[in-house]
């Protein structure tokens, strides 16, 4: 070994071949962290200085090759500012320019995952080999930034236009197979094969068989395209991606713009504008929130991760009571994930509801080819329907997904329990109720706990994982445990009303009912919020919730906090609920509901809804969007600030997570909290006390008082 470092090694193997391992010490992965970049330096000049050294082999001794930069060092640049931007993308772009014009050639083995950085630094490379297991991309842009060591430059010169935009503008990874289809690997072979398929390559270019000093004079000279094909090209592209991404995320724009604004020029001019242009979409507070949100989905990811291994014993078998859509929901996730599940249910008619639920979800999976009918079968034969409690002793935990009707849950829940072994955790997918009072009928309280999927189970990331004052830390532990294996986001809070995603929830629908009570009209309401980023304004998500399920919450929020959240007037879907009008369930709510050709419900205007709201209302008079904004965001930033400051929810990641995952926050401003910090906790507070003749909904909580007070953010990097 001629160079060792803590992430970078190299070695001189047979023929004067160089291999360059990256193997970070103390790490599952490889990452282009400050200390890489180091080394990696140091040891390009170590095979300089050996004379008898003609090729370089670079490889991983992880997984995974690289999965890219290690986005923690970008959070601290982006608060510093551009010059620290500049530096943090400068110094590796170089590197990675060095490692295209060495005076030796290289070839790089690309095994798992080669992501971001780690795919820059290949395409740098003059041969590329990948193995067949191996995912390559650039997903840059869904950080709100775009590649910023040459990846924009050398991609489009490799692959060409079409498929360096596809590739960018959507960060997808890309199989194996497609990378060589495209052109952006030179081979791919079994895993076992790989790195002697690449050494095989370097030893044809030692040969002469292979060039690659001409593949270099492609990578670094202008784009081989005429004017007329790259306007066409660029340009087209820039208006579909457009379209696609929406105008609050600018990165996939900014990104055909420079390659398209660097195609004319040689690779060095062509990496200044690509910096140019990363710098100046870190600066962007949407670059800021999707960096933010991929910290804090790690952080939520490992405290998970952490708390999963605590448990004493693994999910082998599970069980879901209430067959019906969400229990057959949460059936099909569990066998989906390969963990076999039973579905109980009362009456036939239930599981054949449930089982319906999953065949239907496992159809379209069949339809667009993810998966085969032999498939398609195993999964369902996972799931057992029964009507009885028969080997209930044998599952691991239990969910309930009956009725939200505390009677009828604690009764099911007592019968439940008598069939379990002692060890079983029981759980209840409740959305409302007291986790403490369901657990006041049982013998084994420390083995309860609430499960709270988010419907529809399969597309929902979030689970909330509640703690009653007696569930025992194993019991959250195999519960967290089992929400990881069925592949969603488990986090913890505390009992209360709501807990946390519908404590926080409600507040924003109690200051909608007040705008329409003052005379707001709420399709301009959606029309607003829509604009602002939410993927459905609250009229339409009341609708899709269920305008009956919202009068239940309500009800039971206005009794937990009537402070706050109890009505002295008649609110809007009390109105529309008294009228019959559900919202999607039944096709009429604050808007009619008709079904495409996909079978999926189209809201349209209805003039019935007006007629109905009318005489409750003030006359329909115009509010300004900014507003509309403050008086329905307030209401949730302030009861998201009382739920972090009773130990509700543990941290600002945590808080504000559960509300993209939960609800469709919009990622682009980063969370509730973050936001706040985003626009300043001076200006939120005066956003706040404009309104706060409104009511308690309107009042800043102890600890926003305290940062408006001191100064500091809910994020200490801003």
């Amino acid at each position: 070994m001629i160079f060792q470092g803590e992430a970078v090694n190299v070695s001189v193997l047979d023929g004067g071949i160089a291999e360059l391992q990256f193997d970070a010490v103390s790490e599952s992965v490889n990452k282009f962290d400050g200390r890489t970049v180091v080394e990696l330096a140091k040891a390009l000049d170590v095979i300089e200085a050996v004379s008898e050294v003609k090729a370089v082999l670079i490889t991983s001794a992880k997984p995974v090759f690289i999965v890219g930069a290690d986005i923690a060092e970008f959070e601290p640049a982006f608060a510093q500012g551009p010059d620290a931007v500049f530096k943090l993308v400068s110094v590796t772009r170089d590197l990675f320019s060095r490692i295209e014009d060495f005076k030796l050639p290289t070839v790089v083995a690309i095994n798992g995952y080669a992501l971001g950085g780690g795919f820059e630094l290949c395409l740098a490379c003059d041969y590329r080999v990948m193995s067949t297991e191996a995912k390559v991309g650039l997903p840059e842009t869904k950080l709100g930034i775009l590649p910023g060591w040459g990846g924009t430059v050398r991609l489009p010169r490799i692959a060409g236009v079409d498929t360096a935009v596809e590739w960018i503008a959507s960060g997808q990874e890309n199989k194996a197979a497609a990378a060589l289809k495209a052109g952006v690997v030179d081979g791919v072979v079994a895993p076992a094969e790989l790195k002697g398929a690449a050494l095989a390559v370097v030893h044809r270019i030692l040969a002469g068989d292979l060039p690659y000093i001409s593949r270099r004079e492609q990578k670094t000279s202008p784009l081989a395209m005429n004017d007329t094909e790259a306007l066409l090209a660029f340009e087209s592209s820039k208006a579909f991606v457009a379209g696609k991404a929406g105008r609050n995320y600018p990165a996939p724009v900014k990104a055909i713009k420079t390659m398209q604004e660097g195609a004319k020029l040689a690779r060095d001019a062509a990496l200044e504008i690509e910096t140019a242009a990363f710098c100046k979409l870190a600066s962007n507070s949407v670059a800021r929130a999707l960096v933010g949100l991929f910290l804090s989905d790690q952080f939520i990811g490992k405290k998970a991760k952490s708390m999963a291994k605590s448990a004493t014993s693994s999910v082998k078998r599970a069980a879901v009571l209430g067959a019906g859509i969400m229990g057959g929901g949460i059936a099909y996730q569990s066998a989906v994930k390969n963990i076999p599940i039973k579905m109980k249910d009362i009456a036939q008619s239930g599981i054949d509801l449930g089982l319906g639920e999953a065949a239907a979800l496992l159809e379209k999976r069949l339809e667009r080819g993810r998966i085969s009918a032999a498939d398609m079968a195993a999964t369902l034969n996972r799931i057992e329907p029964t009507l009885s409690y028969s080997q209930f002793d044998n599952v691991d935990i239990v969910v309930e997904a009956v009725v939200e009707n505390p009677k009828v849950k604690q009764a099911v829940l007592a019968e439940a329990e008598s069939q379990l072994n002692d060890s079983a955790v029981l759980c209840s997918n409740t959305s409302t109720i007291s986790i403490d009072l369901l657990a006041s009928g049982l013998a084994r309280p420390e083995r309860f706990c609430g499960m709270h999927f988010f419907n529809p189970v399969h597309a929902m990331p979030l689970v909330e994982v509640i703690r009653g004052e007696k569930t025992s830390d194993d019991a959250v532990a195999t519960t967290v445990a089992y929400a990881q294996a069925l592949g969603k986001k488990p986090i913890v809070v505390r009992d209360c009303p709501g807990f946390l995603v519908n404590r926080v929830l409600f507040p924003y629908f109690a200051a909608f009912a007040m705008l329409l009570r003052d005379g707001a009209n709420f399709e301009h309401v959606d029309k607003v919020m829509e604009r602002w980023g939410w993927p459905m304004g609250p009229a339409y998500l009341m609708d899709v919730v269920g305008i009956d399920t919202g009068v239940h919450a309500e009800a039971v929020m206005a009794e937990g906090f009537p402070d706050r959240l109890a009505k002295s007037f008649k609110a809007c879907s009390d109105i529309l609920f008294e009228a019959g009008r559900y919202g999607q369930k039944n096709n009429s709510g604050f808007y009619t509901y008709s079904k495409d050709k996909k079978g999926k419900p189209v809201k349209q205007s209805d003039a019935t809804s007006f007629d109905l709201l009318a005489p409750h209302c003030a006359p329909l008079r115009e509010f300004s969007d900014e507003e509309i904004i403050a008086r329905l965001m307030v209401p949730m930033a302030t009861e998201l600030g009382r739920c972090l400051q009773e130990g509700v929810v543990e941290t600002s990641a945590e808080a504000d997570m559960a509300l993209v995952y939960g609800l469709g926050f919009p990622p682009f401003r980063g969370g509730v909290l973050r936001w706040i910090d985003e626009i300043g906790i001076a200006d939120f507070a005066a956003m706040a006390k404009a309104h706060e003749g409104l009511g308690p909904l309107y009042a800043l909580p102890e600890n926003m008082q305290k940062k408006l007070a001191d100064g500091t953010a809910f994020y200490s990097q801003l």
